[in-house]
């Protein structure tokens, strides 16, 4: 059997993009101005143990399949392909058609597939995993996420505002939903390069706080509060959210950090930053979700090679653990139309810097961040994937919340 013929299989008859391959073989439209280049038996080896996407990700991530063109539009093409769908009788027989050219070519998964030791969301296998990811490159964030240095959804004011302007909108925002004032404290759990901190200090004369289990991000961002000469009211620590300091704040944000702590683990997550609280305040929870339940487990790819152990939930089930741990509920938006924009305007500062991406962490590492980012977007297009902001408030012990009757 061709090559190309297995491929359709694995695809579906219907193949939407031109695929070129190794033995001559093709199947797909000829005008498609994407293609899939199958260059080795070694991608085909991929596909007998993992024949879905996983699969196919390996053999790219290696280099053993290419595309033509940009990667969002062939994965856009590819969207409705139902590659995880492949019954059991349909999977023995691709293993029994490709079992020679496994025995002959095949691989370990690639080197930059992880699963990190120990047990499930201790301190100890959180910061291997958190380190596994973030503590890549500054210099690489640097270029791909642009000058603000913020890895979260970014809040587009118009369609045509720029990432660095949606990104400011974006920490402007979560300043005003938890009403940050001069002399207030804010503590900012999971906080990046330290975007959030730096914007409450300068913009809103906060003293604030960030956490971050990633040493390479704590450094940059100390290093450039300083630079800023914000040292007097920010500051940035390697610190587990756990081991924060359980004075009471006046505010909290968590921005990007729910989706690294798992469902289990979220009762006790939301009841530490209430603890955290004074009478009163507001904490502004701001993270990836799952549309709907029953809940599907994250991306084999994602979940081995991007985030490994990252968990997402409904924001149905978010809202009832924050009310739970005591928090009343005050407001809740959904930006996943936003994320797409952020993500597809990563996708752009990785092109832009490609050569020096592959230079500074290697063409493997380059390939998942171009997938993966892809992937995303269309994810949050087609509400795969969703972004939710949910404010809750600790009530005074009179249950006054302290909220206007409208507005912010």
């Amino acid at each position: 059997m061709q090559v190309a013929e297995i491929i359709s299989d694995v695809l579906g008859e219907d193949v939407p993009v031109r695929v070129v391959a190794y033995d001559g073989s093709k199947a797909g439209p000829d005008r498609s101005d994407v293609a899939l280049r199958i260059l080795t038996p070694r991608a085909m080896a991929r596909l007998v143990t993992a024949p879905g996407t996983l699969g196919l990700a390996r053999a790219y991530v290696s280099g053993e399949i290419e595309v033509d063109g940009d990667v969002y539009e062939v994965l856009d093409a590819m969207a409705d392909v139902a590659l995880h769908d492949l019954s059991g009788s349909e999977r023995l027989r691709l293993a029994r058609t490709l079992l020679p050219v496994w025995l002959r070519h095949r691989q370990p998964p690639p080197d930059l597939e992880y699963r990190p030791p120990g047990r499930l969301h201790s301190k100890f296998r959180d910061s291997k995993a958190i380190a596994h990811h973030y503590d890549v490159s500054n210099r690489f964030y640097e270029w791909v996420l642009g000058p603000s240095m913020a890895y979260t959804c970014a809040v587009f004011p118009t369609a045509d505002a720029t990432l660095e302007e949606a990104q400011a909108a974006k920490h402007e925002l979560v300043a005003q939903k938890l009403a940050l004032e001069p002399g207030m404290r804010l503590l900012d759990v999971g906080c990046g390069w330290g975007g959030m901190v730096m914007h409450a200090a300068a913009e809103h004369g906060v003293k604030a706080l960030g956490v971050t289990l990633s040493r390479n991000q704590a450094d940059w961002a100390q290093a450039e509060i300083e630079r800023r000469g914000l040292a007097g009211l920010a500051e940035v620590r390697h610190l587990d959210y756990r081991d924060a300091p359980e004075s009471e704040f006046d505010a909290i944000s968590s921005i990007g950090l729910t989706e690294h702590i798992g469902k289990d683990n979220l009762p006790s997550y939301f009841a530490s930053l209430y603890e955290r609280l004074r009478p009163g305040g507001r904490l502004l929870n701001h993270c990836i979700t799952q549309p709907r339940t029953p809940t599907r487990k994250l991306d084999a790819f994602i979940a081995r090679y991007v985030f490994p152990d990252g968990q997402l939930e409904p924001v149905g089930h978010l809202v009832s653990v924050m009310n739970d741990a005591g928090f009343e509920i005050r407001h809740e938006e959904n930006l996943r139309e936003h994320y797409a924009l952020t993500l597809a305007g990563w996708c752009r500062n990785l092109e832009e810097h490609w050569e020096e991406a592959v230079a500074e962490v290697g063409i493997g590492r380059a390939r998942v961040w171009r997938l993966y980012m892809a992937a995303s977007r269309l994810g949050f297009e087609r509400d795969n994937i969703q972004l939710h902001q949910v404010l809750g408030v600790r009530l005074d012990d009179r249950g006054r919340a302290g909220f206007p009757l409208r507005g912010w």
